[in-house]
Order: C-alpha cells, then sequence, then structure tokens
C-alpha cells in the first residue's frame, strides 16, 4: 500500500460517542460562573473557567487531528478514545468552585490524556519509515504534547495561583508548539473536509447545551402568560439565529474540498465555540436576578459580537474569498456598534434588549445570506 494514496476520511461513529463527554464538559465548565459577589461573577472564576473551556476545547483539537492524519479506526484509536473519555471524567469532577483539593486530579488527568494523544502518535512512526514528511509532523507533534503535559505535571503540584499560571502556560505552549512547521506532504496527511466536519459537529453539541439552557425561559405556572410566551420566542429566535448564521455559512459558502493544514481554521473553531459558551452563559444570566445588569449586557453583547466577528474570518475559507467591500463592511461595523449602544442604554428592560438582540442577530443571517446568494449567482 502506497502511504501517500488515501481516500477521503469520514467522521466514525467511535468519534461521535467520545464528543459526548465534551457535551458534559461544557455543562461542568459553564457551573465555574455561577458565583457571584456583589451581583458579578468572582474574577477566580471567570479565570478558572476560560482556562478550563480552553483546555478542553485543546484537548479535543489535538484528538481531531491525531485521528485526521493518522486515525484508521482501529482497535488501538478506540482504545485510547476511551481511555482518554474516562480520564475526562476526572477532570470533569474537579471542575469546581472548591478547586484545591482537586488541583492534582485535574492536572494529572489533563497530562495523561496529552501523554495518550502524544504516545499514539510514537507509535505512529513505525509505519512512517521511508516517509520524511511525516515523521517531521509526528515528532512535531509528539513533541508539543509532551511539553505541554510537563508543564501541567508541574502545575498539579505548586500553589493554586502558581497552578492557574503554569495552565495558562501549558496551553500556550501547545499553541505555538503545534503552529511550527508545516501540515502537508506529498500525500496531503491533512483533509480539511473531514476537519470541517469535525469542527461544524462540536459546534453542533454546543448548540445542544444552548437549548438546554433556554428551556428556563419556558417555565411557567401552566397559564396563558404573555411573559413566558414573550421572552421564550425571543430566547429560541436567537439561537435559531446563531445557528442558521453558521448552517448558511458551512452549508454554502464553505470550501470543504480546498487544499489546507486546517491549522487557522482549527484555532478559529476553539474561539466560535469558547463565544458560543459564553453566549449560553449570558442567556443563562439573563434569567438571574443576583446577577447585576452591566455583567449581563457585557456578557451578551461581546459574546455575540464575538462569534460573529470570528465566523467573518472565517470567511477566508469560502468557496470565493469574502472579500466585502468597504461600504459592507462600514456597514456591518454601524449595525454592530448600535446594537452594543442600544443594549447598554436599555440596560433596565429586558423587554426591549432582548428584542434588540433577536434584531441584531437576523440583520447578520440576512448579511450571510446575501453572500450565499452573491456566491450562487458567480457558480
Amino acid at each position: 500500500m502506497n502511504l501517500f494514496e488515501r481516500d477521503d476520511k469520514k467522521v466514525e461513529y467511535i468519534e461521535l460517542i467520545y464528543d459526548l463527554v465534551f457535551v458534559y464538559m461544557v455543562g461542568r465548565n459553564n457551573a465555574l460562573l455561577h458565583h457571584f459577589e456583589g451581583g458579578f461573577v468572582a474574577p477566580v472564576n471567570m479565570m478558572a473557567y476560560v482556562m478550563c473551556t480552553l483546555a478542553i476545547i485543546q484537548i479535543w483539537n489535538f484528538t481531531t487531528f491525531y485521528i485526521n492524519m493518522f486515525g484508521r479506526n482501529s482497535a488501538r484509536d478506540h482504545v485510547c478514545l476511551f481511555i482518554n473519555m474516562y480520564l475526562m471524567y476526572f477532570i470533569g469532577e474537579a471542575t469546581r468552585t472548591d478547586f484545591a483539593p482537586y488541583q492534582a486530579q485535574y492536572h494529572i488527568a489533563w497530562a495523561l490524556i496529552l501523554i495518550n494523544i502524544g504516545v499514539q502518535y510514537l507509535i505512529e512512526l513505525r509505519n512512517h519509515q521511508a516517509d520524511v514528511w511525516n515523521r517531521d509532523i509526528i515528532k512535531r507533534m509528539a513533541l508539543a504534547l509532551f511539553a505541554e503535559a510537563a508543564v501541567v505535571l508541574i502545575a498539579a503540584f505548586t500553589s493554586m495561583s502558581l497552578s492557574i499560571v503554569l495552565s495558562a502556560l501549558a496551553i500556550a505552549v501547545g499553541v505555538v508548539l503545534t503552529s511550527f512547521g508545516k501540515f502537508r506532504s506529498p500525500g496531503g496527511s491533512i483533509d480539511f473536509m473531514h476537519l470541517t466536519e469535525r469542527a461544524m459537529l462540536y459546534v453542533v453539541f454546543t448548540f445542544g447545551e444552548m437549548i438546554i439552557t433556554i428551556a428556563t425561559y419556558f417555565k411557567g405556572d401552566g397559564s396563558f402568560d404573555p411573559n413566558v410566551i414573550y421572552f421564550s420566542l425571543m430566547a429560541f429566535l436567537i439561537v435559531a439565529g446563531l445557528f442558521l448564521s453558521y448552517g448558511l455559512y458551512y452549508d454554502h459558502l464553505l470550501d470543504r474540498e480546498r487544499e489546507d493544514n486546517g491549522l487557522l481554521y482549527m484555532i478559529l473553531h476553539i474561539f466560535i465555540i469558547f463565544a458560543l459558551n459564553n453566549i449560553t452563559v449570558s442567556l443563562e444570566f439573563m434569567r438571574m436576578e443576583e446577577v447585576a445588569l452591566m455583567p449581563k449586557m457585557v456578557f451578551i453583547v461581546g459574546s455575540v459580537i464575538a462569534y460573529y466577528l470570528l465566523l467573518f474570518i472565517a470567511c477566508r475559507y469560502s468557496k470565493v474569498s469574502c472579500r466585502l467591500s468597504r461600504t459592507f463592511d462600514a456597514g456591518l461595523a454601524a449595525v454592530t456598534a448600535v446594537f452594543a449602544v442600544l443594549m447598554i442604554a436599555f440596560k433596565d428592560n429586558m423587554y426591549i434588549n432582548i428584542f434588540i438582540t433577536v434584531v441584531y442577530v437576523y440583520t447578520i443571517v440576512a448579511a450571510i445570506y446575501r453572500s450565499k446568494v452573491w456566491l450562487d449567482s458567480k457558480e
């Protein structure tokens, strides 16, 4: 068999099962924000939420790249995935506000997951004895994983404050070391279509958590309550519009057959998923009286704008690059500025600000749909 000959990779059932544990982790990470001081999220909890969320998404990213490049849906692949799923539960149990007693547990489990993936790369070396390109990729990825694991292990046995710093450093080490070099060989190691499908599925799972969150908007006493109907409808429209935005991009704009190493695409999706997690939290905060109005507004406005900004950056992967006119860019910037100003101005009136959010989301949906129509007319 020629190692350079490779069929298009399909998403396997084992990958979908593996993703389910990350759905569980979304809920665990979001729970970190349910501790308030004077109506604001405690700073230490916010920092823990950011670190834990990015660490989990990075673990998923490392696994996805390995399966994309070298996964064969083999017994070894399955065993390694199940081991990491098992270890993820220890991370999930240690993800809590009273973190100190669980610090070692969290970081040891995290490091073992990284080591597990790194060992898979090293085992893969035997299949590429004469393949210089892929051997270089394998060695570099293994080095990145083991280096990050080493920093994580040190963080397991240090003070609480230093542990947070080392966790951030570990994530940065992984990002920087995997960014060096090339991810393409003469045979094309990366299957970009598989990467886009995996990223899309993670986005869908993240929307699943958002759908569960807005269920609280439907709670009432069984009577005809206009408030319940209004707010539940607005919340549902927001989630549907956010999902439509990504769906239009993925189904109609994204060039899934392009030749690309997918690195920037996956990094963008780390932060797209992070933004969606924040939107989920912000929708939950909107129903909580113990959260002050200003952090509610900052959370919802910042996360929605970040989501769309990242999605438009991802348009560089469109079938035809989205070279939008300056007028179009200025119009979107103006709409976004008006959205932010109106949300802050009407922060005391939930009826108005949730309606403003719906209008903004569907304005962007219309803009993306316009790009789809333009692209269709060019094909």
